[in-house]
C-alpha cells in the first residue's frame, strides 16, 4: 500500500496495517514516494518487508532514480524486470541472485545516485522534522485560506481539512469553472504551477467522487513560503469569482 495519497495527502495507517500482517504471517510492501524525506519510517517496527521510494520528490533528488530496501532474503522471490551483464560475473550472462547487482543490470545511473547522495546529505544536515513542521505550517496557512473560498460555494476541497496524519499536498475543484481551465489560467496569468487532472491515480479519484474530472493538486515544500501561499490564494479568490 502507499504511505500517503498522491491526490488529496491522507496518510495510510502502515503501523497497524504492519501489525496486521505480522498477525498473520503476512509480507507488507510499502511505496513512500509521497513521504520519504518527509516522515519517519522504521521498517522493523512497521513491519515492512519491502520499502520503494523515488528520489525526485521528498528526498527532493534528481528524476530517473530511486531504490527498493528489502528483508533479508526477500531480493531471491523477486523476478527482476530487466536482465543482464551486471560486470560482478563476467563468465555468466545470467543475473547474479545476490544484492544490489540482481536488481541493477546494465550501467547505473551515476549522476542521479550522485544527486540523490547530495540531497540525502542536505536532508540528514537540515532535519526531516523542521522540512516537515514547515511544510504542514503552509499546508494550515492554505486550508485556512481556502476555507473562505468553500463557503462561498467556489471551490471544494478534496480530502481532510486539519493537519492529522496528511501531507503537504492539498486537492480542490473549482465549482464554477472547468478545473483544467483553472489551472491554466493560475499558471498563464499567476505565475503557479499545478497538477491538474486524475494524477495517474484513478482509483483514488473514484473513492474521493471526483472521478472523472479530477481535481487541482498544490504541493507545498521546503522552498515554498507564506508568500507564495498568500498568492496562491489571491489567484484562488481572483479567478473563482470571475475576475
Amino acid at each position: 500500500m502507499t504511505h500517503a495519497s498522491n491526490v488529496c495527502g491522507t496518510m495510510m495507517p502502515i503501523e497497524k496495517v504492519g501489525e496486521f500482517c505480522r498477525e498473520r504471517g503476512l509480507r507488507f510492501f510499502v511505496d513512500c514516494a509521497q513521504t520519504a524525506g518527509i516522515f519517519p519510517i522504521d521498517m522493523k517496527r512497521m513491519n515492512i518487508s519491502a520499502l520503494a521510494f523515488t528520489g525526485h520528490k521528498g528526498l527532493l533528488g534528481p528524476q530517473g532514480i530511486g531504490g527498493l530496501v528489502l528483508e533479508n532474503g526477500l531480493e531471491r522471490k523477486i523476478e527482476p524486470l530487466i536482465s543482464g551483464g551486471t560486470g560482478s560475473l563476467s563468465h555468466t550472462e545470467q543475473i547474479p541472485d545476490f544484492m544490489p547487482d540482481r536488481f541493477e543490470a546494465g550501467t547505473p545511473n551515476l549522476p542521479g545516485i550522485i544527486g540523490l547522495h547530495a540531497a540525502l546529505k542536505w536532508i540528514e544536515d537540515t532535519g526531516k522534522d523542521s522540512i516537515r513542521a514547515h511544510e504542514l505550517e503552509l499546508t494550515a496557512r492554505f486550508l485556512s485560506g481556502l476555507a473562505e473560498l468553500e463557503e462561498q460555494g467556489m471551490l471544494r476541497i478534496i480530502g481532510r481539512k486539519d493537519l492529522d496524519n496528511r501531507t503537504g499536498i492539498v486537492s480542490v475543484q473549482t465549482m464554477r469553472m472547468d478545473i483544467a481551465q483553472a489551472a491554466y489560467r493560475l499558471d498563464r496569468h499567476y505565475g503557479i504551477m499545478t497538477r491538474v487532472g486524475l494524477h495517474c491515480a484513478p482509483s483514488a479519484h473514484q473513492t474521493l467522487k471526483t472521478y472523472p474530472t479530477g481535481t487541482i493538486r498544490f504541493s507545498f515544500g521546503w522552498a515554498n513560503t507564506s508568500v507564495h501561499v498568500d498568492a496562491a490564494l489571491a489567484a484562488l479568490k481572483e479567478i473563482t469569482h470571475g475576475l
